[in-house]
Formats: C-alpha cells, structure tokens, sequence
C-alpha cells in the first residue's frame, strides 16, 4: 500500500505544486474581487458533480466491483463492466449538462444566491459557468477509467493527470486573456481544454495496460452494472460529505461582501495541499487494497491496512495542519500578496485557513475510514452519517457567520469533519471492523506530542524573525518558518520515538527498486 500512495502522493504533490503556481498568477490578475468570485462559483459546480459522481460515490461503488471482477471473473468481465459503466455515466452527465446550460441561472440562484445583488457579477457567473460545465462529463470519464487504472494497479497516469489542468489554466491566463472578455473567460476555456487532454491521457494510459475501452458502447443494465448502481445512489452523499458541505460554504459566503468566496477559495487551496497528497492517495490506494482483502477473507490484514493507513495520515496531517495554524499569515502572505491581491485580502485569507487548519486531520481521516464500509459494499452507513454531518455544517454556518463572518464558514467545516471521521470510527469499531493495535495506540499520542513541538517552535521564530518588506522577503519568511517547523518535527518525532527514520528510508528504497 506504501507503494502506491508514493506513487499517488508523489503526482498529486506535483500538481498541488503547480495548482499553487496556478493560484499564485491568478491572484496577481484577478485578485479578491467580483471577477475572481464569479470564476471561483463556475469552477465550483463542475468541480462538485466531478467529486460526487466521478470521484466520491462513484468510485466507492465500481472500484471494489471492478477489482472483484478482474480477480473473479478475469479482465474481460471486468473490461466489460468498465464500459458499460463508462457508456451509462456519460449518457447521464450529458443530459445533466445540457440541463444545467439550459436553466443556469436558476442554478446559480441556488448555488450563489447572494450575486443577485450585483446584477453584472450574476450574469458573469453565469456565464462562466456554462462554459465550465462542459467539463463535467469529461473529468467524470477521466475518474472512471481512473478507477480501472487503480484497479489494475496502475496509479501514475491517473494521478498525473490533473497537471495538465494547471498547466493548461496558466497557459490560458497568459495566452488566451487578452483575447477574450474577462481573465475569467480565459480560464473558464481553460477548465474545458483540460478536459479533453486528462480523458485522452487516461485513456491512453488504460489501452498500454492491455484495457482499450469503449466508451461509446450503449448503456445497459447488466446485473454488475445494477450492483453498481445500488451501491452509487446512497453514496451520493456518504462519500460526498465534504464537497456537500464546501457547496454549503459558497452558498453562504456568496451572502457576504464581494471577497468572501475569493478568501476562502485561496484559504482552502493551501489547506488542499495535505489533504490533497495525503488524503487523495490514501483513499485512492486504500480501497482497492481493502477490497482485495476482504474478498480472499484476509481480515487481519484489512485490520491492519486501517491502522497503517490512519498512522500514516496522522504522521503528515498533523504537523501539516499545526504549522498551517501557526504560520498562517506568512504563507498566505508568501503564495498570493502580490499584484490586485493586497494585505486586507491575505489578512482575511489567512484568518480563513487557521480554521481550515484545525479540520485537516478530520478531513483525511475521513478518507481512511469509509474505504472501510464502501469496500465491503456498505453505504448506507456513511450516507447516514452524512446527512447528519450536513445538517450540522449548515446550522455551523448559520450560527459562526453571524460574528466571525467568512472565517465563521470554515470553522463550521472544520468542526462537521471531525464530527464526520469520528462518528465513521465509532460505527467501524462498532461492527468490529477497526481496533486500534498496539502500534497505533503507542505512536498516535507520541505523533500528537511531536506535531505540539512543532507548533511551538513555529510561532517563536514568527515572532523573533519579523516579515520583510516586498514579495522576495515574504517568501523567505515563510521558507524559514516552514523549513524551521519541519526540522523541529523531525527532531522531536525521532526523540519521542514517533517514527523510525530507517524504516521509513528503507520503504522508500523498497519503493524505488
């Protein structure tokens, strides 16, 4: 499993890196203002049916049935329930987007209610949305073959694919902008060509693994296909709990001042580099280890593959989200203060991302527990549990907002994804499918006591070294901060016993050979 989340890890780190090197230039461009908000709801909505139907529930349900397939039934069974899967989904997605470009305004009526105060940021919006909707059943048959890729052990193509997104937003904001309306019509056309590039290297990527797919097959009812789908519907909303609630977040801050959905966009951005590397790999790499498990009666491994998995998340998310805490402000400063993008809207960023901050090890936590359920085709569980969650993250956001405005937001997500990861824990113990073992029960506290460490030598050297002025001493700043705290951690997990260096260095040769 180790493996695979190096290799998923490594690509997605390489793509957050860009995504920020993304974020960076359209900050400079579009900074906080009505522009960017109305570019930043566009991106949302695809970006939400991508993670329900192409990433969450989705992959919960075929994942398991196509590795089941493949090791039961052999590659064509398993081909065979892919494009059936593939033919239904796209027949579905595109009559969901010819509905969504029909009646958009009424969408965005929901989704942003508070731009109807601003009439050209409403139409704006719009507009953009429409053009980003065509990437929905593009990026949505890019997780399915995906999933297949994952399946067949093959996790580099599908991980790497999401480059080529930030790669092509850059290359439209630079080329394209003067050309078109708004910088905002510039990336919008963007989102779709990346589209159309992350299916083609997919796909590519499936036919070299001897599993060409016929995407354009009719769609038909098989019995896998209908198991499927049994298992999708109530996971709409189980495996979907988080971007539910982020949906959620716009919402509300689209009642805000103009800025509001910018700030929180960019807080949430930085928060998404951890979560993304490490929650991201391990859902990906844990399902399809777990479903293999389960399925050959190994439950002393499925055992284990949990608390490897919930040790390893702990070990990078909670240094990540104490350093995120304390150096907010310089890192946020560090990415983004520069060009349309000021103090006051980095000031407000960064208030944001403490918030997002205290939620990171819930939200990864989150990806490690419900492979545990979708991998034994349990998911009705996680849906109930959703239900609650999202209930409790709009009755957050309702009582937060009314005095700590957009931060209040975040801080509601934050506090419905520990509620989220803790209620899935309980139920997993609960059916006895996750206990705690030794190992977990002596490294987590020592893991919690090295991260504490960390967080208490980041904030001395932020208040020993002071900021320099200009965008070259912010980023050295920040540098200082974040290369002091991992030192520090490093020190303090190997005195506290929290991890064993030559262990790690000896997976890492492991991985390499």
């Amino acid at each position: 499993m180790l493996r695979s989340v190096l290799t998923v890890g490594g690509w997605t780190m390489a793509s957050r890196i860009l995504g920020f090197a993304r974020d960076m230039l359209v900050a400079a461009r579009l900074g906080a203002g009505p522009v960017a908000d109305a570019f930043f709801v566009a991106l949302k909505l695809p970006n939400l049916f991508r993670r329900l139907f192409g990433e969450g529930a989705f992959n919960a349900a075929f994942v398991p049935a196509f590795a089941g397939a493949l090791v039961k039934e052999g590659r064509q069974a398993a081909q065979d329930l892919a494009e059936r899967m593939g033919a239904l989904l796209g027949l579905w997605l595109g009559l969901l987007t010819v509905l969504a470009l029909v009646f958009m305004p009424q969408v965005l009526v929901v989704l942003a209610p508070g731009f109807q105060a601003d009439p050209g940021k409403f139409a704006l919006a719009v507009e953009l949305t429409r053009i980003t909707m065509g990437y929905l059943p593009l990026i949505c048959l890019t997780a399915l073959v995906s999933g297949v890729l994952n399946g067949l052990d093959r996790f580099a193509a599908a991980a790497a694919a999401p480059v080529f997104f930030n790669l092509l937003l850059m290359a439209a904001l630079v080329g394209l902008a003067p050309y078109v309306a708004t910088p905002g019509h510039a990336l919008a056309w963007g989102v779709l060509a990346s589209g159309f590039v992350q299916l083609g290297m997919v796909w590519l990527a499936a036919r070299q693994a001897g599993m060409a797919l016929n995407l354009l097959r009719p769609p038909a009812l098989t019995p896998p296909v209908m198991q499927v789908l049994r298992r999708m519907a109530p996971g709409l909303l189980g495996a979907g709990v988080t971007q539910i609630n982020l949906a959620v977040d716009v919402i509300i801050a689209s009642l805000l001042p103009s800025g509001a959905v910018s700030y929180l966009y960019y807080a949430d951005r930085v928060a998404q580099l951890p979560l993304g590397v490490v929650g991201a790999a391990l859902g990906t790499a844990l399902l399809p280890v777990l479903a293999r498990q389960l399925r050959t009666g190994q439950t002393l491994s499925a055992h284990r593959s949990i608390n490897r998995g919930t040790e390893l998340a702990l070990l990078l998310t909670l240094p990540s989200a104490v350093g995120l805490a304390a150096a907010s402000g310089p890192i946020i400063a560090a990415l983004f203060q520069r060009g349309a993008f000021g103090a006051d809207a980095a000031a407000a960023s960064s208030a944001a991302l403490v918030a997002y901050a205290f939620g990171l090890p819930a939200f990864v936590l989150v990806k490690v527990f419900a492979p545990g359920f979708f991998a034994r085709g349990d998911t009705s569980t996680p849906v109930k549990i959703g239900i609650g969650v999202v209930a409790l993250n709009l009755a957050l956001n309702l009582l937060f907002i009314n005095w700590l405005a957009h931060v209040g937001i975040a801080l509601a997500t934050a506090c419905a994804a520990w509620v989220n990861a803790g209620l899935l824990a309980w139920m997993l113990a609960r059916h006895g499918h996750f206990v705690a073992d030794r190992r977990s029960r002596r490294v987590v506290p020592r893991i919690v006591a090295a991260s504490l460490v960390m967080g208490v030598v980041v904030v001395a050297l932020a208040l020993v070294l002071p900021m320099s002025e200009g965008s070259a001493g912010r980023v050295m700043h920040a540098a200082v901060l974040i290369g002091g705290g991992a030192a520090s951690y490093l020190a303090a997990g190997v005195a506290l016993r929290a991890f064993n260096v030559r262990e790690v260095l000896g997976m890492l040769r492991r991985r390499r050979a």
